[in-house]
Formats: C-alpha cells, sequence, structure tokens
C-alpha cells in the first residue's frame, strides 16, 4: 500500500519542508498531470529524484487539469496521487488547484526546479523565481514514444 505520509495537503505541506530543511535536504520539486502512469513518467521521476535528496511532486487536481486538457483526467486524483506515492522515489505528493503552480514553488523554494525538455528554462513557470535565489531549473529528456495522450490514441484505436 502506498505510504499515505507521502500524501501532503496545506496543513502538512508546511510541517514536512521545515523537516526536511532541518535534515538539510536538497528538495527537487516538478509537476503535473501524471494521468496514466508509465515508463515516460517513471524516467523523469526517478531521474528528477537523483538530481537532490527528496522528491517533491505537485499534482494537478481533476479540476486544473479539466481546464488545461479538456476530456481529462482518465484517473481522478485519488488514484494518481496513490500511484505516484507509491514509488519509492518520490518523497511526497501535494495536489493544486491553481492554473500554474506558481504559488506552490513560492511556498516550497526547491534548490532544483525540474520540468521536461518539451519545456525550454524560460517556459517552466516558477524559473525565474527559483533562480532568483541560486536554484536551479533543470530540463529532463524525455523517453520517445511514451505520452499518456498518445497512449490514449493507441487505446482508442485499438478493434472493438
Amino acid at each position: 500500500m502506498a505510504n499515505p505520509t507521502k500524501r501532503l495537503d496545506a496543513t502538512t505541506l508546511p510541517r514536512q519542508l521545515a523537516y526536511w530543511r532541518l535534515k538539510d535536504c536538497r528538495i527537487v520539486f516538478t509537476n503535473g498531470v501524471f494521468d496514466l502512469l508509465h515508463l515516460g513518467h517513471i524516467d523523469y521521476l526517478e531521474r528528477a529524484r537523483a538530481l537532490g535528496d527528496v522528491l517533491l511532486v505537485g499534482l494537478n487536481t481533476d479540476a486544473s487539469t479539466a481546464r488545461l486538457k479538456p476530456g481529462r483526467p482518465v484517473q481522478d486524483e485519488a488514484a494518481r496521487a496513490r500511484c505516484l506515492a507509491a514509488l519509492w522515489f518520490v518523497d511526497g505528493v501535494i495536489a493544486f488547484d491553481e492554473p500554474t503552480p506558481q504559488r506552490l514553488i513560492e511556498q516550497v523554494r526547491p534548490a532544483v526546479l525540474v520540468k521536461g525538455a518539451d519545456y525550454t528554462v524560460e517556459q517552466i513557470v516558477g524559473a525565474e523565481f527559483v533562480l532568483s535565489y541560486g536554484g536551479r531549473v533543470e530540463p529532463l529528456p524525455l523517453v520517445e514514444g511514451f505520452s499518456t495522450s498518445e497512449l490514449i490514441r493507441r487505446i482508442q484505436a485499438l478493434p472493438r
């Protein structure tokens, strides 16, 4: 069973951040929908975690996802959060409902901010803030051929 203490909220996040900081942990932050968890997600998250001591994942809520990607998510927020929390290299999962994770990034103040290399540093939400205090912004290469949208297209093309 996924570790329920990895699921953070507005009350538990500040305490967890304080604990990690007390332990002098290098916090890595990334965010996304993480619908239909696949090899591309696993590779990306594992590589992100290798950049620090703890990996905190900002997860788009169902409402936030629907605003960004009509017709999605395929899996609800609770299922997506539980899948992420089950991964040994994910240390915390926090849902956010805003259009971007900017406010969350400002609260977390990560040492490293990570997104997929389909974004440039200039396009990454929160990059300017993280760079302003000497943090690092790291676009990571994606595993070719793995995307949730592509998986959905392939599933829809299967014979019925």
